[in-house]
This record gives C-alpha cells, structure tokens and sequence, in this order.
C-alpha cells in the first residue's frame, strides 16, 4: 500500500474538515480514508453512527474509482447505488476505510469497501455503483 503522493493531496472539502477524515493512501483503483474517533460522530448509544459508516464507505469508494495520477486532471463521480451493511462496533479509536475499484466502463465504475479500526475489527462492509462527471476540476 503506497502513501498519499502529495501532489494529489487535495484541500479538505467542507463535509470532510465536519467530520475530520483525511485520505491516507490514493492509488490506481484504490483509497484508504482514517478518521479518528470523536464523541460528535456518536449516536444515542455513544458509538459513531451508522451514517458516519456509510459516509466513509461513499467517499473511499469514489476515491478509489477516480484516481487519475495527475493533480491538474482531477475525476469527479456521482454515487448512483449503495449497499452497506453493519457488521461490529470499532474497539478501537480510528475508523479506517479502505475503497476498491471493482469494474465499470468509461462511463461508471463499480467499487467495494470496508470500515475496520486500527485493531482490525470489521465494522462494515459496502458495495456501489458510481457514474463519472462529465466535468473535471
């Protein structure tokens, strides 16, 4: 697994500086996404929502579909489907997403992903389908 070329480290877009995660690792067909966990991502119970869950598999997955190599040609996609399912609770304090690209075409992609912590408790699973923008950054 390949650190993050920082050439194609990418200023913190607004939902990503709420919840804190950060892109560790960004290769052809592969991403992997660390967020340390915080008491405002937990639910009624005190563990991260399940919704923080979900959000980290979509974001790794697009990651993982839309690596170009090259900072000035940056891919964009839209999240068509996505399955997740809950597995465990982190016994941990960092949530780690790490993203598959699967398959797809030129015009959409398909990806898979898990949600472990740093002791490797699997705590979810998903699977998607993702359209590419037409429009790059």
């Amino acid at each position: 697994m390949t650190p993050l070329d920082p050439a194609l480290d990418e200023s913190p877009y607004p939902l990503q500086k709420h919840l804190g995660f950060r892109l560790t690792h960004w290769n052809e067909d592969f991403a992997r996404l660390e967020l340390p966990i915080e008491h405002y991502l937990g639910n009624r119970a005190g563990l991260p929502h399940g919704g923080i869950y979900a959000t980290l598999l979509d974001t790794v997955m697009g990651y993982a579909g839309c690596y170009t190599g090259d900072p000035d040609h940056k891919r964009l996609a839209l999240t068509l489907s996505m399955t997740v399912n809950f597995l465990s609770r982190p016994k941990g304090h960092v949530l780690i997403a790490e993203g598959r690209k699967v398959g797809g075409g030129a015009a959409t992609f398909f990806a898979e992903a898990t949600v472990m912590d740093e002791t490797g408790e699997l705590i979810a699973r998903g699977s998607g389908a993702f359209k590419y923008r037409k429009t790059t950054l």
